[in-house]
This record gives C-alpha cells, sequence and structure tokens, in this order.
C-alpha cells in the first residue's frame, strides 16, 4: 500500500493551514509549500502520489509546475485548485496535465473523495507496472 502522502502548493497560509488540518485529520500525511520552487525542492527528496497545486504562484505558476512535475513523475495525480477560474485556464491545466480542476472555496468533502480516488487509481497503476 502506498504512503498517503498529499503535498499542498499555495501561497496563501490559511488556505495552507486549513487544508492541511482537514488532510491530516483524514488520515493523510500533508507536506506544504509556498512556491513552485520549493515544492520542486520538496519533490526532490520525498515521494508524494497526489499534490494540490494552486494556479497563482510567486515567480512560477500552477500550470508552469505541473507540466515539471508531469514529466518527472508521470503516475502522480495532480489538481488544479484556484480561486480565478477561467475557461482559458481550464483548458491550460489540462494540457498541462492536470487530472483535475477545483474552485476556491472548495468543499474538503469533494477533495477527500477526489484524493481517495487518486490514491486507488495510483496504487492500481503501481500494481500494473510491477506485473509487466
Amino acid at each position: 500500500m502506498l504512503s498517503r502522502n498529499v503535498l499542498i502548493v499555495d501561497d496563501d497560509n490559511m488556505v495552507i493551514d486549513v487544508f492541511k488540518k482537514g488532510f491530516t485529520k483524514a488520515g493523510y500525511t500533508v507536506r506544504r509549500a509556498t512556491s513552485a520552487e520549493e515544492a520542486l525542492a520538496i519533490l526532490d527528496k520525498e515521494k508524494y502520489p497526489v499534490m494540490l497545486l494552486d494556479l497563482k504562484l510567486p515567480k512560477m505558476s500552477g500550470v508552469e509546475l505541473c507540466r515539471l512535475i508531469r514529466n518527472k513523475y508521470p503516475l502522480s495525480i495532480l489538481f488544479a485548485v484556484t480561486g480565478y477560474a477561467s475557461q482559458y485556464e481550464f483548458g491550460a491545466c489540462r494540457r498541462a496535465g492536470f487530472d483535475d480542476y477545483f474552485i476556491k472555496p472548495v468543499d474538503l468533502k469533494i477533495l477527500f473523495r477526489a484524493t481517495l480516488e487518486a490514491f486507488d487509481k495510483v496504487e492500481d497503476w503501481h500494481k500494473r507496472s510491477r506485473n509487466i
């Protein structure tokens, strides 16, 4: 069974605190990053099967971060979380490799359900890859 590690990348500490409390209470191990650069440094050392990325980050956008992560960790599940929804961003998110897109404020129960399904999917992919 995969460890239930979730990386949350958002430059708003209040959002991170709410997500971290909720995910921790739901049984996940949560790591936080407030920038794309910090997230990439964390990913160089630790594995996170599921990640929630804000789209509006300082210096590097969440879309750019998603592209980098998707290339390096193709089996990870990446969720876009944004307070600035637009159809253009949704299309850019899909092209970058996001698996789903959530608009703030988002009901944590919806994120928990999506995260549980994501872990099931990643675990299934890992099982299949061992059988090849």
